[in-house]
């Protein structure tokens, strides 16, 4: 193709290969074997270029590339940059990649409970130590170049969300952030506001998946496709699969339906007994072996229970299944007894050692949170190498860690969100299914899902269709973001630079919306108010007073209504079995024999009731044979007794024969009897005086004598609606607008009442606040101020700083959990009776934990465990007592222990033991499964 070039054309291209070959940019390709996709080029020259840059693309597709061209640029400009991730977990694993290819002298690690080569140039960090560093001033931030921010798409969490927009709003101008996310469907909203607070921001999405992925249902003993093959970007559902749920929601044959008295056919039955033969959810070994035989492995099941993926594991061991060979059993032996070597036996003998080695050596494990850290790592490494080629997993695993598979499989598409059992999102069936297909390995990825009844392939195919989700802010201030920001900029600039958050920056822009609407009603406000000009007065206050009138009249209906109802209560309430009254209405109106008044819990006099939250609602006996128990819109008005019968003891409700009796009986008794008609009370509103006065000025008013008085009333009654939808609207844009800085303003409020500010100064009391991360700061300043914690052993203390980090799994559990005796427990109750004080100040000042703000109750579910641990309890015994995994035991150690560091750094100096038994703390919690765990 050169040789058609002139000299010059030839001349030009080669100067443009040289330039291209002299960038940084060209010297990093260089290091990987495969070429780059056009998006990663994109960024990559957007960054070498000076701008920031945020990269959406599929899970998958390769965005770390970006963020280690970064790194690259960094080392070759001599400035330092921080790669920050969400879990410890992704952290480690970046860690181990970027030491590999720069060497373990340029590369540190920081996660909270792990510190390596914290001075290197490039440092792997989890978000909040990044967050940490910024507030305290840290001389690490000093010639830093760089921040790649992995997974920034996690600023959407709504419990560690704000400390990602924490760190872009507060890293200095001269940082270039790269933001790395999987694909949303707001990346320009998000990019626009990148760049209004980091300046130059340049938006690179791709849709592209590097290996395609192909969708199935697993029903029965088939494998169906959820879309039909063909051209074009709208993919029709198979209509196999269509047929399938529409013959299983039309199944007739239904147990209850001889009672119903339904005719049910034999055939109909055996047709029945034909489609259960075809449609079934396969168990969990036979998924595996039929995703084996269809060359459908390495997968990764995703259940959403971490009970439910250890029996997972079981059920194929069970069932016999074995993916290795005996070479790779070999193999997987050697590396785990490589891995955990530093384990006691009589450790690994309470981890269930020998149930997972064996598990693993038939290339099947489980992976979740409550599993030993160590024992994450060990499956993660045989999976990558092809070792273990079926994993049950919980979500967690979809959060970033580098686990490719062949195949994806989810069992349900409902999962607990910690609240209710909710349908997943389009975003987390991204997420999950995002992990099938190996680039440079699968030509395509696989994603199954397993028929399950009621499911709607409609349904399915929408999640998969949708590959995008929308990116919303979860950002609030805290108490020690507000007492930071009060410290380096004053209060006013803390409220300024807050205004600029994501958070706002969405509010904003919703506003622009209803603004314009608000513009369009004003102007057609004016016009109606021109409509209903009267030449004979002021015809807007004489609207005014017929809406106060028609509002009394209203008013004065409703008292009348409610009073009715108290009447025919207090009726019914009086109403004793074997009375004969008249329903007067519904229904079931007319004669009948009260069985059971059918009072409230409370006065029921001995009586059985059900459901009564409505007042009585008596079981009667109607002149036409019929059993019903009635509700209080049956009686608009009150019923007395007109008769009394007796009710034979032998009456059975249930038998025809005996209501046919003693319905006879009834008519006999009563039959003749004439209801007495309701007479009308006078109307409330004939008496009412502000009724009089408002028909009077009505009628002395001038448009009142209009002859076009009705055609002006409908053009104001127009425009009172207009007028109060947009009295609404306005509410509306006040509500959104400055909502940031309005819970900023009460919780510097708040913390002036309690002496932690003073204007723009911030207290002693303030600065040992803006030390303390977590949840449950202010809590921790506090017990610090009073002094709950003197004089507590190392592991007194330790069991009272659990309760500011530990959180139930469960929120309502019924039993009070155990605790340690005498200072520990008093102190604890110190801490409950802080929190109760603060709470109450809280909402004095309308500081909400329902929007995400404020001080939850310190749980002290974790006081035992962290106590007896600390006191040099076997494993064993503390996971007996805790009854909580391995996995959970350490997380929530480590998580006190980073706690018990940030106490021991704000703590007194002098005259205090705080900080003194905080170190001691550490050290006493740092050993056995919680010291050899290198994720957190």
């Amino acid at each position: 193709m050169t040789e058609d070039l002139s000299p010059a054309e030839r001349y030009a291209a080669a100067r443009q290969r040289a330039v291209e070959q002299a960038t940084a940019l060209a010297s990093f390709r260089e290091m990987y074997e495969f070429g780059l996709d056009p998006f990663q080029i994109e960024a990559c020259q957007a960054l070498e270029a000076g701008k920031g840059v945020l990269v959406a693309a599929p899970t998958g597709s390769g965005k770390t590339i970006v963020g280690e061209f970064a790194v690259h640029l960094a080392l070759g400009q001599g400035k330092k940059c921080f790669y920050t991730t969400p879990i410890k977990a992704l952290s480690n694993q970046k860690y181990a990649d970027l030491a590999k290819r720069y060497g373990a002298d340029k590369v540190g690690l920081l996660t909270g409970d792990n510190s390596v080569n914290s001075d290197a140039p490039v440092v792997v960090m989890t978000t909040e130590v990044l967050r940490n560093m910024l507030y305290s001033g840290s001389r690490s931030l000093l010639n830093l170049g760089y921040v790649v921010m992995d997974e920034v798409h996690y600023l959407s969490d709504r419990f560690r969300g704000a400390v990602w927009e924490e760190v872009i709003i507060h890293l200095q101008e001269s940082v270039t952030l790269v933001s790395l996310s999987a694909t949303v469907s707001n990346a320009e909203e998000f990019g626009d506001w990148l760049d209004t607070v980091r300046g130059d921001t340049e938006v690179i999405v791709s849709e592209h998946r590097p290996v395609p992925l192909f969708q199935h249902v697993l029903a029965g003993r088939r494998m169906y496709d959820l879309f039909e093959e063909g051209e074009g970007q709208k993919k029709a559902v198979n209509p196999d699969l269509t047929r399938m749920a529409r013959m299983e929601a039309s199944r007739s044959y239904n147990p209850r339906d001889r009672r119903k008295g339904k005719m049910v056919r034999e055939a109909d039955r055996e047709r029945e007994r034909r489609q259960r033969s075809r449609i079934w959810t396969p168990g969990r070994p036979e998924v595996i072996e039929r995703l084996d035989a269809e060359g459908l492995l390495p997968a990764i099941t995703f259940i959403f229970s971490r009970a439910a993926c250890e029996a997972a594991v079981q059920q194929c061991l069970y069932a016999g299944l074995r993916l290795n060979d005996d070479a790779a059993r070999m193999t997987v032996r050697e590396i785990v007894e490589e891995r955990t070597a530093s384990i006691p036996d009589e450790d690994l003998h309470v981890l269930g050692y020998y149930e997972w080695l064996e598990g693993l050596e038939r290339g099947i494990a489980a992976h979740h949170a409550g599993m030993l850290p160590t024992f994450k790592e060990v499956v993660e490494e045989l999976f990558v190498r092809g070792l273990v080629k079926a994993v049950f997993a919980t979500e967690t695993l979809a959060l970033g860690i580098n686990m490719p598979a062949r195949s994806v499989v989810l069992e349900k598409l409902v999962k607990w969100n910690g609240e209710q059992h909710a349908d997943i999102t389009p975003g987390e069936y991204t997420q999950l299914t995002g992990r099938a297909g190996r680039r440079g390995i699968d030509v395509e990825g696989h994603a199954v899902v397993l028929w399950q009844r009621a499911m709607s392939p409609e349904h399915l195919a929408g999640l998969a269709g949708t590959r995008t989700y929308p990116l919303r802010s979860s950002f609030k201030p805290s108490y020690n973001m507000a007492v930071n920001l009060v410290d380096q900029f004053g209060r006013h600039r803390s409220r300024e630079l807050l205004e600029t958050s994501f958070a706002q920056f969405q509010a904003d822009k919703s506003v622009v919306g209803i603004s314009r609407q608000v513009q369009k009603n004003e102007e057609g406000l004016a016009g109606y108010k021109d409509s209903m000009t009267c030449h004979l007065g002021d015809f807007e206050e004489y609207a005014r007073l017929r809406r106060d009138l028609k509002d009394r009249e209203t008013d004065l209906a409703k008292q009348g209504a409610a009073q009715r109802r108290v009447a025919a209560a207090a009726a019914l309430e009086k109403l004793k079995p074997g009375d004969v009254i008249h329903v007067p209405t519904g229904k079931f109106a007319g004669l009948a024999l009260v069985l059971d008044p059918g009072l409230p819990p409370g006065r029921a006099n001995g009586h059985r009731n059900l459901d009564h939250v409505d007042g009585p609602r008596p079981l009667v006996l109607t002149a036409e044979r019929q059993v019903k128990r009635l509700a209080s819109m049956d009686f608009p008005v009150p019923v007395e007794a007109v008769e009394r019968m007796r009710i034979p003891k032998s009456f059975n409700a249930r038998s025809p024969q005996s209501r046919r009796d003693l319905a006879s009986a009834l008519r006999t008794k009563a039959g003749h009897i004439v209801p007495d008609r309701q007479r009308k009370g006078r109307a409330a509103a004939a008496d009412d005086q502000e009724i009089a006065r408002l028909r009077a000025e009505l009628r002395a008013h001038p448009c009142h004598g209009c002859d076009e008085r009705e055609d002006h009333a409908r053009w104001a009654e127009r425009y009172h609606r207009l007028k109060r939808d947009t009295s609404q609207l306005e509410r509306r844009i006040e509500g959104r607008t400055n909502t940031i800085a309005r819970t900023f303003d009460r919780i510097v409020a708040l913390l002036t009442e309690l002496d932690y500010l003073r204007g723009d100064e911030v207290t002693e009391h303030g600065k040992r606040l803006a030390r303390l991360y977590g949840e449950l700061d202010l809590l921790a300043s506090e017990c610090l101020r009073a002094g709950v914690w003197e004089g507590l052993s190392p592991a007194e203390l330790a069991a009272c700083v659990s309760a500011l980090v530990y959180e139930a799994r469960v929120g309502d559990d019924a039993l009070a959990p155990k605790l340690p005796s005498g200072a520990a427990k008093a102190a604890l109750g110190e801490m409950v009776r802080i929190w109760g004080r603060l709470d109450g100040l809280e909402e004095d000042f309308k500081i909400s934990q329902t929007e995400g703000v404020g001080q939850r109750e310190p749980d002290l579910g974790f006081a035992w465990a962290a106590y007896m641990w600390a006191n040099d309890k076997g494993l064993d015994e503390v996971l007996r007592e805790a009854e909580m995994p391995a996995g959970d035991f350490v997380r929530w150690c480590k998580q006190v222990i980073d706690v018990l560091g940030q106490i021991s750094a704000a703590a007194p100096r002098e005259g205090s033991t705080v900080a003194k038994n905080a170190r001691k703390a550490v050290d006493q919690l740092l050993r056995g499964v919680v010291a050899y765990s290198s994720v957190g």
